[in-house]
C-alpha cells in the first residue's frame, strides 16, 4: 500500500509555495483591478478600497507591493493600470473566479457562491481547475446528465435533512 503523506493546510501552502509568487490577497487586488480596467479603464485607490471592502491605506501598500513586483502601473494619486504581466494574471484570475462560480452554480449550490468562489479559488491548481472547465463543458452539452444529477443530489439531501 502506497503510504500518502498528509500535511496541514499551512503545510500544503508551504510545499505549493516556491509555485506561488502571489498571497491570496494580492490575487484578489489584481483581479478586481483588472475587473474594474475592463469597465473603466483604470482604477483609482477609493475605488478599489471600496470594491474590496478595506480601508485606502491597506489599497495604497497593496498597490505598492504589485507596482514593485511589475504589476502595475501606478503613480501616487493617481491612475491604477495593469502593465502587461498584470493584464495576463489578471485575466487569469478572473477567469479562474468565473469557472468556479459557474462550476458551483451549476451543481446547484445555494449556499453564497461569492464566499465558496472565493474560498475555493485561491487553494485550486491549474489541473484541477482545467478539469472542472472541462466538467463545466461537458454539463453544458450533455443537460440531461446534468439533470440526472440534480435529481440525484436533491434526492440524497431529502434523504439526510429526515
Amino acid at each position: 500500500m502506497d503510504k500518502q503523506q498528509f500535511y496541514t493546510v499551512r503545510g500544503y501552502e508551504l510545499l505549493d509555495q516556491d509555485k506561488r509568487l502571489l498571497t491570496s490577497a494580492m490575487e484578489d487586488y489584481l483581479e478586481m483591478i483588472y475587473r474594474n480596467n475592463l469597465q473603466e479603464g483604470y482604477t483609482r485607490i477609493n475605488t478599489l478600497s471600496e470594491l474590496l471592502n478595506v480601508r485606502p491605506s491597506s489599497t495604497t501598500k497593496m498597490v505598492q507591493k504589485l507596482t514593485n513586483m511589475g504589476l502595475l502601473d501606478y503613480k501616487r494619486y493617481g491612475i491604477i493600470l495593469l502593465t502587461d504581466e498584470g493584464k495576463k494574471i489578471g485575466k487569469f484570475l478572473l477567469e479562474r473566479h468565473i469557472i468556479i462560480e459557474r462550476f458551483l452554480r451549476t451543481i446547484d449550490v445555494n449556499e453564497n457562491i461569492l464566499a465558496q468562489t472565493e474560498l475555493i479559488e485561491h487553494n485550486i491548481s491549474r489541473d484541477t481547475l482545467n478539469c472542472i472547465d472541462i466538467l463545466n463543458n461537458f454539463f453544458e452539452r450533455y443537460p440531461e446528465i446534468l439533470e440526472k444529477f440534480i435529481d440525484y443530489k436533491n434526492k440524497k439531501m431529502k434523504e439526510e435533512t429526515i
